[in-house]
């Protein structure tokens, strides 16, 4: 019963935790990690010695090394969570087991999921500070300030044909697919029909549907620059798509950001 119990504890006191905090209450980070990895501590050394595998674990240490992993990967402060817990015991006689747990557990996290859940929530508040000259610089740009609009879209129904007639007047070599009601569908280049677009007879029978790719990513005219270099980093694209609620806006280049980038660089400089 206190197995079932405890590993009850553990399944729900991260949900409870959630929904106290994400419903405005006071829920709290750094109490709720240390007790859970107590518990997870306590739950393994006791059910250990219950079952009787091997020599009888010393439920105390567990508990509190499993504080301290807990408190390394939640909050990746591994330092913090190694003096907390060799505080509390009084000695360092637990010292290397806490290094071990802690750099384990700061590893593994941050492998998966690189800020900690205070950075995050800043991120989510828009609060969070900037770490470099950069980044503060990239963060003054606004993606609705250097969206281009000059991009023609076409309907996902229409015909080759409509779509060479777009080439012959536009500037760019990238067509943003668009539905009745303004919604991107996806996206069409030159290259995806230059070697059929002479031909008569596929003029009148391919659909642009036919033709249109999924955008490699596509920037949220909310988020913010740094996000947004990070997606043209990870994708590789010159040109991103733009929408809002999943309406199409236009295109975001990097050579737009980077000139906007140096023109501000300039100016922080003359000033």
């Amino acid at each position: 019963m206190i197995i079932v119990f405890l590993t009850l504890i553990v399944l729900v006191k991260p949900i409870a935790t959630a929904v106290t905090i994400g419903s405005g209450g006071s829920g709290g980070i750094f109490a709720p990690s240390l007790y859970v990895g107590g518990i997870v501590g306590f739950l393994f050394a006791y059910s250990q010695n219950m079952l009787g595998f091997h020599t009888p674990l010393p439920m105390g240490h567990f508990t509190l090394v499993a504080m301290c992993g807990l408190m390394a990967g939640v909050q990746h402060s591994p330092l913090s969570a190694i003096f907390l817990i060799a505080e509390i015991t009084g000695g360092y006689e637990l010292f290397v087991p806490l290094m071990f747990v802690s750099a384990i557990a700061y590893t593994t996290t941050t492998y998966f999921q690189k800020d900690s859940l205070y950075k995050l929530q800043l991120k989510d508040q828009g609060k969070l500070l900037p770490e470099t000259k950069d980044q503060e610089l990239l963060d003054t740009i606004d993606i609705s300030h250097v969206i281009e609009r000059d991009l023609l879209p076409i309907h996902p129904n229409s015909q080759l044909k409509n779509l060479i007639e777009l080439v012959k007047i536009s500037k760019r070599n990238i067509f943003p697919v668009v539905d009745e009601n303004d919604l991107l569908r996806g996206i069409i280049t030159l290259d995806d029909f230059r070697d059929i677009m002479f031909d008569l007879e596929k003029q009148e029978t391919v659909l642009v549907k036919q033709l249109m790719q999924s955008p490699p990513e596509i920037l949220l005219v909310t988020e913010n620059m740094q996000s947004a270099m990070e997606k043209f980093e990870r994708s590789g694209a010159w040109n991103l798509p733009v929408v809002e609620n999943g309406r199409y806006l236009g295109f975001v280049s990097k050579s737009r950001i980077f000139n906007t980038y140096r023109k501000r660089l300039i100016r922080q400089k003359q000033d």
